[in-house]
């Protein structure tokens, strides 16, 4: 016993520097890449508008505890509307993006998620009338080159899954932009449970209009496809709480090699020349925007 006391405390003291906060981040990109194969593999047997539906409410399930040592006043927001809003951003967001996971390759599909830090910079200019300098219009434009990369127009017929993909990417973006907006007045606890709330009522009636009662089976694939899900926010948010920002942000983008990798074995995907130059272009250009935004924000 103490032996396996003495490593849990050698685990716990490398976890709190800053490779250790990495490991995190990048188990959490791993959380997420197995998390979505899962969700790529039950949409063969329930439509991903049910599976988003069951992931959220799991993901409602996980923040009971909030509710239980807040009380109602956590529900109590300075901008109800808004909140409204940001849950049917993300609700929608989350439904395109479940959907394009269901006939687009990971790699690809993930590849074209990382544009929402585009949409966000974007949003931003437009709704938050935030400034944008030479640098940061030039990785904008930079990232919209890497999906045209992917989407190839012009070669071959646009992927309607790819354009769900965007979709996703884009109201995820948009999303961001209103959370800037909300965190002025709403504590952050405010905005998951609300957050949570409105995206099981926004997919409950697509999920209404396909459902199929799932079998004890995919009922444990389902509960599994949550459980990752908050395990990956948790691995993530602390990470981000044991290291700096500029250090965390981008080991987000593992998950392109996670995906890859995912699909190769589970799936037999090979991404194709076109996915990996287009994934790095967004890559390179979204990494140089969420570092920027944290330079700024200091």
């Amino acid at each position: 016993m103490a032996h396996i006391a003495a490593g849990l405390s050698r685990l716990v003291v490398f976890f709190a520097t800053a490779p250790g906060a990495v490991t995190l981040a990048v188990f959490s990109t791993a959380v997420f890449a197995t998390m979505h194969a899962l969700v790529r593999q039950v949409s063969a047997a329930l439509h991903p508008f049910e599976i988003a539906f069951f992931r959220s409410v799991f993901g409602l399930l996980t923040l009971l505890p909030l509710v239980f040592r807040y009380g109602p006043g956590a529900f109590v927001s300075a901008q109800p509307r808004l909140q409204l809003l940001r849950g049917a951003v993300t609700g929608t967001s989350l439904m395109c993006w479940f959907y394009g996971l269901s006939v687009v390759p990971l790699a690809e599909a993930t590849a074209l998620s990382f544009t929402n830090a585009i949409f966000a910079s974007l949003g931003a200019v437009i709704f938050l009338r935030e400034r944008m300098g030479i640098r940061r219009w030039s990785a904008v434009v930079v990232g919209l080159i890497g999906a045209l990369v992917i989407l190839r127009p012009g070669e071959a017929a646009i992927s309607v899954g790819a354009l769900i993909v965007l979709i996703a990417a884009a109201c995820w973006g948009g999303g961001t932009v209103i959370i800037k907006r909300l965190s002025r007045t709403d504590s952050a606890v405010t905005i998951a449970l609300w957050m949570a709330t409105m995206m099981i009522v926004v997919s409950a009636i697509p999920a209404w209009l396909v459902w199929i009662w799932p079998t004890p089976g995919q009922l444990v694939w389902l509960l599994l496809i949550g459980a990752l899900a908050s395990i990956g926010t948790l691995a993530y948010t602390q990470a981000l709480k044991l290291a700096e920002a500029t250090l965390i942000i981008p080991t987000d983008y593992t998950r392109m090699v996670w995906a890859s990798a995912i699909g190769f074995f589970a799936f037999g995907e090979i991404p194709d020349s076109w996915t990996w130059a287009g994934g790095f272009l967004i890559i390179g250009s979204t990494v140089y925007i969420a570092l920027r935004e944290v330079r700024l924000d200091r």
